[in-house]
Parts: structure tokens; C-alpha cells; sequence
């Protein structure tokens, strides 16, 4: 025999090379240990195994360390947190049949019989599986998991028994719409998933897990339709994941940050929502979604900037309106960026743009005021960012009370002193009710942040100012891109298939094929048998041209008598 025969039998048997290192109490974090010692595997005596996890979790007085025996004499053990379990559960189908199996149960006495037995016999509980790594049971418990350790045993039982109260599901606040489903993600994990599967019944989806934080352990889910995603979005999605090293995700926004292209643009490359309908509609075009545990919103990547104003409800409306609405939208949109700087250039240099009646009110409202128009815009503007933050931090109660005392009181003071002119307050007012108008916080943010450098730019340069400002907004949208996707794909480079769910949107059977600017091996969404029946004329069975009078129709096989007594009747 040789010697590394001999370790690796020595090991096997549970030698002190086997025995779990001892972790210095109080000296080095308890992630960190684990980190150094990740190989570590479970000790086959059950005292010295029970030692490695007292010593990391003992300090925490919520830790239970439940002692019992099976078969009668095999001595076992139950590790959890009393907080995070559903007792009920643990007691009736784990720790009661474990406790009431004996000898006669189980006549076979080797230690791979005795797993087997215990995993697929005794145990009823359904998510149920081994581990030999430490530090897997270590995360297990943390998470809200049951270890069972039996002496003799180098395999621990993990079970599912995590417990913890949640919000029910709501209709989310962010994103309400008049007609859709009134459903949206919450904090759980598990609860998301499953939403989207009762969504998406089909094999076709995947849902793929990954750890994100030294500390928290962020499980992190990657969702797509296989055979219509590309297969080289989910490589680089997966890639820009596994590179994020941090303490702790608390939020889907933490990977937003960390995975999109440029760091420092304004303008959002991903898509957040709390609607799974949303969700689903973006992973049949081709998207991957990722929800993250803890966070009830999910990404959506890679995003276009025509995705921020537009809404669930554009699909379930008739084409015609959704049109008018969504082209109304992106008007509020494009308002809310330029007509306080477009209001500073032509007051402070192109007066002569003006109509005469209009420009001689304006005079006559800002006789008096001791600020020059851009000065005045701009104070209007941090004054209505400020209330508008206020009105978001205060409660519900309070804040209402205080946007109405905001935009009367305040403003009609100010007014009043001759501080501000009348015409700049309603053309502030009438740039925040456009803002409102862009259905996606985070791109009406960004706009907003916007408006400061162009009024800044009007000031100084008039009308040729606002045009540099706004030619550098659309270069550097222009130089975006998302997961390699074009920001103003499908305007900039041009598809008119995509053309068509853009600007407006036409019917939906105009649109058979999926964005082209995604690359799916299976671009087709709408068969051509189905395009074909949208040509077909309606048969209007119930025209009176075609059937007759309505008094000399007979409905069903009824006989003459009824029919004549049914027309005797309507005479």
C-alpha cells in the first residue's frame, strides 16, 4: 500500500485530517473562515462537527441545537434558527418519524443504507437533500434551512423549512395601469418565480441561480426562454454576474450598476418592473429577466430607450388609441426637457420670436422682478425638486397636504412679493405635469436632471445654446448601448419592422416577427395562418340584411306550433 493509499483511507475513515479546522473565536468573521476553508467536509463524529457550528453560530440566541437519537441508539442532531423555520413542519415530518424509527426498521447497519434509508423511507418532507460541505451547511441554516447530522454519518440531511412572513401579492404602485392584471412582484423569491411560471407554462423556460455577496449570499435568478433568447446574451449576462464582488446585494439595483455599459450616463440601459405580465412580455421578445431575493423589482436587459414610455396597457388597448396616447407621451416627454431653457432664450434673447400681444403681457408680469429669466427659472426649478422630494419622504398623510401648500401657497406668495413672474410659474408647472406624463421613474429623472444644463446653456447662448445642448444629448444617446444593443435602436440604426411598435404602435398583426435588434435564433412570434385571418371579411351572422326581419326568425329546431305561437306572441 502505498502512502497515499494510506491518506487517502485514513481520510476516508475519519482520520484527524478529516476533523473540521477549529475557527478562532472573536479573531476572524465568520464569512471569511469559510471562505479560507470551503473544502472542508463533515466530520463522521458528530461531536466534532456540532463543535465547527457552535463556534460559528453559538453567539446568536435564536440558534437551536436539538439533540435526539434514531434507531435507539444513533445519536443525531437538529440545527436551525427558531425564527426563521415553520416548527409545525419540523416537528411533524422530520423530527417525528427520525425519533420514532427503531432497529427493527432498518436491519441494515452500514452507514450508505442507513442515508438511504433515512432520506427515502423515513423522512416525509419533499425538499430534502445531502450535503458534505461545511460551509454549505453553514449558508443552509442562515437561509432559514434544517440540517439533520447523524453520528457515523459524513453526509448531512438539509430541508426546506424556511418560514418568514410576507407582503401579499398587490397591484404595484409604480406601474398602475386602467386595463391589466392587477399583480405584482414582492420580496420573496420564490413567490416571483412562481409567477412567472403560472405565466409561462412552457419546458422552455430557465431559471438560473447564482450567489451574489460575501456576506448575504444574494441568490440572484437569470431567466429566459430557451430557443428564443440568444445564447450570447445569457453568456455575457452570466459573465457580468459572476465579476461583481461585494459584501451584499440588498436590491436589484445594486447589479444594475455593476452590469450595465456606462457608468456615467444619465440615461438608464436597463429596465426595471414590478409587473410579471411585463416580464413575460419582454422574455418572449427575447430578453432575460433577473429578480434578485429580497427586491420586488426585476431588470429587464438589454433595454432601448423606447422602452421608457411605453406601458403594459398600450398592448391591451385598440392601436388607434394607444397611438394618440403613446404619441402624447413622448410630446409631454420631449416638453418637459426643453420649454423652461426654449422660455429663457426667447426672453432673453430672441424676444422678437414673440408675438406682440403675448410678449407685452410677459413684460407687464415681470415688471419688477430683481432676477434675470434664467436665475428665475432655475430657482423655480430647485424649489419645485425640493418639494418634490419632500412630498415623496413624508407620509401619505402629511404629503398630499403639503404638494397643494407647495404649489398654491408658496407660489402664489412668491408672486405676490414680485420675486417671480406669473408666466415663469406656469411654464414650471406646465414642465413637472409633463415629467409625470413619462411612465418610467428613473428616465423622467434622468430628464429632469437634464433641464439644468440646458437652461444654463439658453442663459448664456440663447437658441444656439439649447441646439449644442440638445445636439450633445442626442450624440451621446447615440454612443449608449445596452448589452450591445444600439439606446435608439430601431430609430438609429433604422428597421421598420421595429418602426412599428415605436413612435406608434400598429395592430398587432402587423408585427410578426420579434425585434430584430435582439438576434433570436426564432425571430417568428405570429404565425402566418393568423396574419392571413386578419385579412379575411367578417361574416356578420347576425346582419338583418342577411338573416330577415328579426319577427320572422325562428331560433333552434322549435316546431311550427312554437313558431307561430312565438310570432302570434310578437305581433
Amino acid at each position: 500500500m502505498t502512502i497515499w493509499q494510506w491518506y487517502r483511507r485514513r481520510r476516508s475513515l475519519g482520520s484527524p485530517s478529516q476533523q473540521p479546522p477549529k475557527i478562532p473565536r472573536k479573531e476572524t468573521p465568520a464569512h471569511q473562515f469559510l471562505e479560507k476553508n470551503e473544502d472542508a467536509k463533515i466530520s463522521r463524529r458528530l461531536d466534532e462537527t456540532l463543535d465547527f457550528v457552535q463556534n460559528i453560530l453559538g453567539d446568536n440566541d435564536d440558534f437551536i441545537m436539538r439533540r435526539f437519537c434514531i434507531c435507539d441508539e444513533h445519536p443525531a442532531a437538529a440545527l436551525y434558527f427558531a425564527d426563521l423555520i415553520d416548527k409545525q413542519h419540523l416537528n411533524d415530518h422530520i423530527l417525528k418519524p427520525l425519533m420514532l424509527t427503531t432497529l427493527r426498521d432498518n436491519p441494515r447497519s452500514d452507514n450508505r443504507s442507513m442515508k438511504d434509508y433515512l432520506l427515502n423511507e423515513t423522512l416525509y418532507s419533499c425538499e430534502g437533500r445531502t450535503e458534505t460541505e461545511l460551509d454549505e451547511i453553514i449558508q443552509a441554516i442562515v437561509e432559514g434551512k434544517t440540517v439533520i447530522l447523524v453520528d457515523g454519518l459524513v453526509d448531512a440531511f438539509v430541508f426546506s423549512t424556511r418560514q418568514v412572513d410576507k407582503r401579499s401579492i398587490t397591484q404595484p404602485e409604480t406601474e398602475q395601469v386602467i386595463r391589466g392584471a392587477r399583480e405584482g412582484f414582492i420580496e420573496i423569491l420564490g413567490t416571483n418565480l412562481a409567477l412567472l411560471r403560472y405565466r409561462l407554462p412552457t419546458p422552455d423556460l430557465r431559471i438560473k441561480t447564482i450567489r451574489i455577496g460575501r456576506i448575504t449570499k444574494s441568490k440572484v435568478a437569470l431567466c429566459y426562454i430557451n430557443g428564443v433568447v440568444n445564447p450570447a446574451l445569457v453568456e455575457e449576462v452570466f459573465r457580468r454576474l459572476s465579476l461583481i464582488d461585494i459584501d451584499g446585494v440588498l436590491d436589484a439595483g445594486y447589479l444594475e450598476q455593476f452590469i450595465e455599459d456606462n457608468h456615467i450616463s444619465p440615461f438608464p440601459q436597463i429596465q426595471n418592473t414590478e409587473r410579471p405580465d411585463k416580464a413575460v412580455a419582454n422574455l418572449l421578445e427575447g430578453r432575460v429577466i433577473l429578480l434578485v431575493d429580497g427586491s420586488p423589482f426585476a431588470l429587464i436587459l438589454p433595454t432601448v430607450f423606447s422602452q421608457f414610455y411605453q406601458t403594459v396597457e398600450d398592448y391591451s388597448e385598440r392601436y388607434l388609441l394607444v397611438s394618440f396616447i403613446r404619441l402624447s407621451r413622448l410630446v409631454a416627454l420631449v416638453f418637459s426637457l426643453i420649454f423652461p431653457s426654449l422660455y429663457v432664450a426667447l426672453i432673453s434673447f430672441n424676444p422678437e420670436l414673440i408675438p406682440t400681444e403675448f410678449a407685452v403681457a410677459v413684460a407687464g408680469g415681470r415688471a419688477g422682478v430683481p432676477f434675470p429669466s434664467v436665475i428665475e427659472v432655475l430657482i423655480m426649478e430647485i424649489s419645485m425638486e425640493v418639494l418634490r422630494e419632500a412630498t415623496l419622504r413624508l407620509p401619505q398623510q402629511v404629503g398630499g397636504a403639503l404638494s397643494i401648500v407647495g404649489v398654491l401657497v408658496v407660489g402664489q406668495a412668491a408672486v405676490a412679493a414680485g420675486f417671480i413672474s406669473p408666466i415663469t410659474v406656469v411654464i414650471i408647472a406646465l414642465t413637472t405635469i409633463g415629467s409625470f406624463a413619462t411612465p418610467a421613474y428613473n428616465a423622467a429623472l434622468a430628464l429632469r436632471l437634464l433641464r439644468f444644463p440646458l437652461v444654463i446653456l439658453s442663459g448664456i447662448f440663447g437658441l444656439y445654446g439649447v441646439m449644442i445642448g440638445l445636439i450633445l444629448i442626442a450624440n451621446h444617446m447615440l454612443s449608449l448601448r445596452s448589452f450591445g444593443v444600439p439606446y435608439l435602436s430601431p430609430i438609429v440604426p433604422g428597421n421598420f419592422q421595429g418602426m412599428k411598435d415605436t413612435l406608434a404602435r400598429l395592430p398587432l398583426w402587423s408585427m410578426p416577427k420579434r425585434p430584430a435588434l435582439l438576434h433570436t435564433p426564432n425571430d417568428t412570434r405570429l404565425s402566418k395562418l393568423t396574419k392571413e385571418m386578419s385579412d379575411i371579411p367578417a361574416n356578420n351572422t347576425l346582419d338583418p340584411l342577411k338573416v330577415g326581419d328579426r319577427r320572422n326568425v325562428t331560433y333552434g329546431a322549435s316546431s311550427p306550433d312554437n313558431s307561430d305561437s312565438s310570432r302570434d306572441h310578437t305581433d
